[in-house]
């Protein structure tokens, strides 16, 4: 049985990762009360968390992401974004995460007055802080929305800040009625910069959000994907027995898929975990790996996801090291960066793991 505390020790990848889903619920009433925002349904801390996650777990995305008017209307201070950033990496050391790639729009912070390069720089600072302190890795991933005509922008911004932080771009949002192939401008630009690329889709809208944001917008990871079980034949044990020509692509060209779960589940993607399709994506040998999405939100870390998965879907230890290689060799940070965590921080740890239990 692999339990909690295992889990959270042995070290972990994070690359799905919303700045705005994560905030402690204090932290949410201390900005309130410090730029005197009157919105939050609850000045107690346990009362917040509970309404975010109750407002979360509707069943459909468009409630689930009503939580971010107050994360994001707390969040438009220079002294905020540090904050809220800093503390994603003391969240990320207690979970026993070693890199971590959030992500974050920053056209949603300028309410107060910041202008975006005051907002990334603020978050960066934040990162680095915690950073040096905690001593976990991190990239920055900006987010365009699909509901938004300033794609390009964030694109550019992105571009700007690539040797500071900022390691990629993606295309966040609701998904009905915004479909990728309407952000070109943003993707053909980033490509052009030779950038790295990640978009959700197939969360909420079915198949064809997943091609368009491969064949159209060029992307090198897919957010969530859980609609890929379109495109695929299942046996009447719910067994995978065929692909169709997305899922065979997606397969065979190592296209990496962040999985999350609870979110999943409390967006209405999946009905529930049991007929999540990431066990038979990886059992048929798909590059998965687990995520949190918004941990403020879904109530979950990356230790509950996957202490989720191996009591769902059966992982052991391997399993469980195997999808940390695949979420490792998926990260936007540089090649070099890669190797050195795998070889000199997640090998070891599971390595070292496996011989306290060996001799227990």
């Amino acid at each position: 049985m692999i339990t909690e505390d295992i889990i959270r020790s042995v070290p972990k990848v994070q690359l799905h990762d919303h700045l705005d889903g994560g905030l402690r619920p204090q932290t949410v009433i201390d900005l309130a009360k410090d730029i005197g925002y009157k919105e939050l349904p609850s000045a107690d801390p346990q009362v917040l968390a509970d309404w975010f996650h109750k407002g979360a777990n509707k069943g459909n995305l468009v409630e689930y992401l009503e939580g971010f008017v107050h994360t994001c209307g707390v969040m438009q201070t220079k002294e905020a974004l540090v904050r809220v950033a800093y503390e994603v990496m003391e969240d990320m050391h207690r979970d026993g995460v070693c890199y971590i790639e959030t992500r974050f729009c920053p056209h949603l912070h300028t309410d107060g007055g910041l202008y975006l390069e005051e907002v990334v720089g603020s978050v960066l600072e934040g990162l680095e802080k915690g950073k040096k302190d905690f001593g976990v890795d991190f990239g920055l991933i900006i987010c365009g929305m699909r509901n938004l005509r300033r794609s390009l922008e964030m694109a550019e911004l992105a571009v700007n800040f690539r040797n500071n932080g900022v390691v990629g771009f993606d295309l966040a949002g609701e998904e009905g009625g915004y479909p990728p192939k309407e952000h070109l401008d943003a993707f053909q630009f980033i490509k052009r910069e030779n950038f790295s690329i990640t978009i959700h889709a197939g969360e909420a809208f079915g198949k064809q959000s997943i091609w368009q944001a491969i064949q159209y917008c060029g992307t090198h990871r897919i957010g969530h994907a859980t609609r890929l079980v379109e495109d695929m034949g299942f046996d009447k044990n719910g067994r995978v027995v065929s692909l169709g020509p997305l899922s065979q692509y997606i397969l065979d060209k190592r296209v990496p898929l962040e999985i999350c779960l609870l979110s999943n589940v409390h967006t209405g993607a999946v009905d529930k975990l049991e007929n999540h399709p990431f066990g038979e994506l990886f059992r048929i040998g798909f590059r998965v790996f687990l995520n949190t999405d918004d941990r403020l939100m879904s109530d979950t870390t990356l230790t509950k996801e996957y202490q989720i998965a191996s009591e769902v879907f059966g992982l052991d230890l391997k399993d469980i090291e195997k999808l940390t290689l695949n979420a490792m060799k998926s990260a936007f940070c540089f090649h070099k960066e890669r190797l050195r965590i795998i070889y000199d921080v997640i090998k070891p740890g599971f390595k070292e793991m496996c011989r306290k239990l060996s001799a227990s």
